[in-house]
Parts: structure tokens; C-alpha cells; sequence
């Protein structure tokens, strides 16, 4: 398949163009795909491809919003309204029943509190769009583990976990807070709730290809028992939620739910990056050296009970250096459903973002493998410019 590469690079960047032409010409279907990476505050790379695809097309991306969620926390520690190191009671008194009063807030974001769904209900799709009703139910639940003793991901879940500690402590939505400090003034194509004038230019999710020959079943994917999977992947009620309607569906992409429903392009979800690791167009960075560094690095070594994938997370973020060992250690960053990644990378200042309209995988879970050669190719013209 010959799928037309449009955009532009910087000088030295030619290469990461070629590796992008080369992958979409891979695909037996079309991706519909943005590349789009900044170094050191400038945009270097902006390169797409794919049918009714642009630089300004939005697509939903799914986990990636927990990139977004979790550097609103980040902002929350370094102000000092939020400590690591209180339980999650402490702000949220309702969230300390069942077992759950000791867990801290670093454990919540770790993805050790043991509440990856509810066991006993399955959410519906109108449900999982909305985090307070997420929140307050699971706040009543029983954990599936002991709260700190282990780790799984919480796929749909975590970020109304974390953003009901965010409204107790600001009394306003992460969603809120995220416009307010972090997307608005940074002027981001990334959103945690689409505005309806934003509606043009977002194009629906499309399936995976049978003959997709990079996609890979979720049973050779993870190796986590097949309850704790099912319960996370909200795959155990009567009806299973199908992450492509989901991705498409309309309350989503309104409340912008902050596990799963932020919603933007490449430019939007790279210059977030950027912007949390230094200034962008005269603007400061988001995060100061010490608070990249507190929420990079691996926080959960061992397995994931859910995915069964080794040494999964750094705080918030996704231990990315495990896939990718090109990148720094500190690197903060997230993959999304569609095989889509975003990541800042502090040691060679590179803030990457590729996303995609087609999943990769049929389980929605990690990124697409073309990622890795991407993403060598960056830091390869980085090094040499």
C-alpha cells in the first residue's frame, strides 16, 4: 500500500521522515497516522499520512490520557497541595472502607490499590465516560488484592481514581484543572473533553484488520489471570465494552474521561511533553527538573498482575525504557488503545507523540510496535544535530 507522507522535518531529521514514509507503506491498511516530535523546546518533526488525515485532524487516544492526567497530579505535588505519602483517605474519606484506608497516594498511582474494575458490576459504556461515577463506585468496593502488596493496571479506572483525589484537593475536576494550568495556556490540541466547535475535525476510530500482520492476541500479549484481564478490560459483564465504540462514542469524547478519553493529534500530544520538560514558544516548563525526575524511573518491578508484563510503570506514567532502553531512564509517557505513544525523554530532550486511527492490537493494550524504529530514528537525528 502507498500511503502519501505529508508535513515537514528540520534539517538532520530527513531520516525519521523516511523511517515514516517506510511504515506506512507496511501497513495492509490504512493507519491514518501523525509523527510529530519537539527537541529541546523546538517542533522538528510534523509528518502525516492516511485518508482524511492532516496535521490538525483529532483522533481519540485512548490511555494516552493518563499521560495528560497524571502531570496535573504532577503540578498538584510540586505546588505542595498534594503529598505523595497521605493515604488516599486523608483527602477522600469515602475511599477508606474495605481494606483500603492505608493506601497512599504514591500506591494509587503506582497501580497498587487492587481496584483494576468492579468485580461485582461491570460498568457500561455510558458509565466508564463519566470518572465520579467511576470513583464512587469503586470507592465502596473490596480490592481485589491487598492494597500496596502488588501491582496491576488499572486500565479504565485509574485516572478517576486519581481525579477524585484531585477535586477533593482543589474542588475542581482534573479535567477542569488540566484546561485551567496546562492546556489552555499552552495553547495543546489535546483535550480531556472535547469542545463541540473541535467536533469537525475529529475523524472515528477504526478497527483492527484481520491481516494486520503486526497484531498480536491478548493471550500472547500478557499473562495475567484471565479475571483480573477480563475485569480490567471491563470484559466480564454480559456485554463486553468494544474499545472501538467506545473510542467513538460521544459521551467519551465529551467528558473526556482521564483513563481513556482524551482526544487530540500529534501536535497537541507531543507539545504537551515538550511543555512539561521546558519552555515552549517563551512559555516556562511545566515541571521542574526535581518533580520529572520524582514521577520518572521504575516505581513496580516484578510483574503486572494484569498484564503480566515485567517492571510496568513509573508514578503515573508508563516505565517506557522497559520497551524502549534507547530512552532515558527518567523518561515520562504513556501508549495508547490505537497503538498510539507520547513521551518526554529529559536526557535527550525529545518530546515524541505518534498516533494512529487503527488499532494495532485487538486487546488495545501497549504500543505499536513501529514505535521503537520511530522512535530510534529520533533520537538518532537528535544525537547528530
Amino acid at each position: 500500500m502507498t500511503i502519501g507522507v505529508h508535513g515537514t522535518v528540520a534539517d538532520g531529521f530527513e531520516g525519521v521522515r523516511g523511517k515514516f514514509a517506510s511504515m506506512l507503506a507496511r501497513k495492509r491498511a490504512d493507519p491514518g497516522a501523525q509523527l510529530v516530535v519537539y527537541h529541546h523546546g523546538r517542533r522538528v518533526v510534523d509528518l502525516w499520512g492516511g485518508d482524511r488525515i492532516d496535521g490538525d485532524t483529532l483522533m481519540s487516544q485512548y490511555s494516552i490520557a493518563k499521560g495528560a492526567a497524571h502531570l496535573v497530579v504532577a503540578l498538584l505535588v510540586q505546588d505542595g497541595s498534594l503529598d505523595l505519602d497521605r493515604e488516599v483517605a486523608w483527602y477522600w474519606p469515602e475511599f477508606g472502607v474495605n481494606g483500603k484506608d492505608r493506601l497512599t497516594v504514591r500506591q494509587l498511582l503506582e497501580h497498587r490499590a487492587g481496584l483494576v474494575g468492579d468485580a461485582e458490576r461491570a460498568f457500561t459504556v455510558e458509565e466508564l465516560a463519566d470518572d465520579r461515577i467511576i470513583a464512587a463506585r469503586l470507592a465502596r468496593r473490596t480490592p481485589l488484592w491487598e492494597p500496596g502488596t502488588a501491582y496491576g493496571y488499572h486500565a479504565f479506572v485509574i485516572g478517576a481514581l486519581t481525579g477524585e483525589v484531585v477535586r477533593r484537593v482543589t474542588g475542581r475536576t482534573l479535567q477542569e484543572v488540566y484546561e485551567e494550568r496546562v492546556r489552555a495556556p499552552y495553547g495543546l490540541d489535546y483535550y480531556l473533553g472535547l469542545p463541540a466547535g473541535a467536533e469537525s475535525r475529529w475523524v472515528e476510530v477504526q478497527p483492527l484488520e484481520p491481516t494486520d500482520e503486526e497484531a498480536v492476541p491478548l493471550k500472547e500479549r500478557t499473562a495475567g489471570p484471565d479475571a483480573l484481564q477480563e475485569i480490567a478490560l471491563n470484559a466480564h459483564g454480559p456485554r463486553p465494552v468494544d474499545l472501538v465504540a467506545f473510542g467513538n462514542h460521544p459521551r467519551v469524547r465529551a467528558l473526556g474521561p482521564a483513563s481513556s478519553g482524551g482526544v487530540g493529534n500529534a501536535r497537541g500530544i507531543a507539545r504537551l511533553y515538550a511543555a512539561a520538560l521546558g519552555p515552549v514558544d517563551g512559555r516556562p516548563p511545566l515541571l521542574s527538573p526535581e518533580t520529572a525526575r520524582l514521577f520518572g524511573g521504575l516505581r513496580t518491578p516484578g510483574p503486572d498482575l494484569v498484564t503480566g508484563n515485567a517492571d510496568h510503570f513509573a508514578l503515573g506514567f508508563e516505565y517506557l525504557p522497559r520497551l524502549y532502553p534507547f530512552l532515558g531512564a527518567g523518561t515520562l509517557g504513556h501508549s495508547g488503545a490505537t497503538g498510539s505513544l507520547g513521551f518526554a525523554d529529559p536526557e535527550h530532550g525529545i518530546a515524541y507523540a505518534y498516533v494512529q486511527r487503527r488499532f494495532a492490537f485487538p486487546s488495545g493494550v501497549g504500543a505499536a510496535v513501529e514505535n521503537g524504529r520511530l522512535a530510534q530514528s529520533v533520537l538518532r537525528a537528535a544525537a547528530a544535530s
